[in-house]
């Protein structure tokens, strides 16, 4: 099965463009989660920073992380405008574990979807060295739901819980969709929004 696997390059042009992710608000199903959401909070793949900012101006410590200087530069632009204390950093996600910093909980929205396997198990592991034993990643992808056409992989439950087999516990895995910037002629996804599965997985204490 072919893989998706997109690259840097495509995402640099669609920043340069007008992402179809970068809806200039966080993403609906965090919002929703927000109660659940605690402590010291990682941003993995943050991109212009809105969910970041969203939790910053609830309290949360946070940090976001994004393997491109532009959309980095952006958010950091917007914590400055709005006055929040959210840190940003350009860094490569599947080295992570290089942060040199611990966090309470972390939040993926539409990143996990874009790796390859291999890259696939070395972001599961290096988020593992971030994330605190009994902390929570929460974390949207594209479901296999979601008919086979542009974006990114689509993913199943079993690739889930497979992914995360090892220092990590699945808690739940529900139904929902990505916002998506609203351009009927742009976008080649399910009405409403493309379909995926929304995780809440546990790091293992033990």
């Amino acid at each position: 099965m072919a893989q998706n696997v997109p690259s840097k390059e495509h995402f640099q042009q669609a920043y340069d463009g007008s992402a179809p992710w970068d809806i200039g608000k966080p993403q609906p199903v965090f919002v929703e989660a927000a109660e659940q959401i605690t402590g010291r909070l990682l941003d993995v793949g943050c991109g212009t920073g809105e969910n970041s900012l969203f939790f910053a101006e609830r309290g949360h410590q946070t940090t976001g992380i994004d393997f491109l200087e532009h959309p980095i530069a952006l958010a950091k632009r917007k914590a400055l405008q709005r006055g929040l204390p959210a840190a940003f950093r350009v860094m490569d996600a599947l080295r992570v574990d290089e942060l040199g910093d611990v966090f309470d909980s972390a939040i993926d929205c539409g990143l996990f979807h874009v790796f390859s396997d291999p890259d696939r198990a070395r972001y599961v592991d290096a988020l593992a060295r971030v994330v605190k034993p009994g902390g929570r990643l929460f974390l949207i992808c594209f479901s296999d739901l979601e008919p086979p056409g542009d974006g990114p992989r689509r993913i199943s439950q079993d690739e889930i819980h497979t992914a995360f087999a090892d220092d990590w516990q699945v808690e739940s895995i529900r139904q929902a969709r990505f916002e998506t910037r609203r351009d009927p002629q742009q976008s080649p996804f399910s009405e409403g929004g493309p379909l995926a599965w929304f995780c809440v997985i546990g790091r293992s204490a033990g």
